[in-house]
């Protein structure tokens, strides 16, 4: 199952309440930079993303699949 990460930033932004800018001070990091992430701006720095997320109480996790062809 595949779920945006802009979905899940608002989603969770909206739950706790925040505005876009009440989440850009708590992560510290420029409300465009939230208006990027909700928006599903593909051009967002992934250590700011990984900040945002850690304000909302949420963490990246990533996983590599490697095929059998190059194991």
């Amino acid at each position: 199952m595949m779920v945006e990460l802009g979905d899940v930033v608002r989603g969770r932004r909206r739950e706790l309440n925040l505005t876009q800018e009440e989440l850009a001070d708590l992560a510290q990091v420029a409300e465009r930079t939230i208006r990027a992430i909700e928006s599903g701006k593909r051009t967002v720095r992934l250590d700011k993303a990984v900040q945002v997320l850690g304000a909302i109480g949420l963490e990246l996790t990533v996983q590599v699949h490697v095929p059998e062809a190059i194991r």
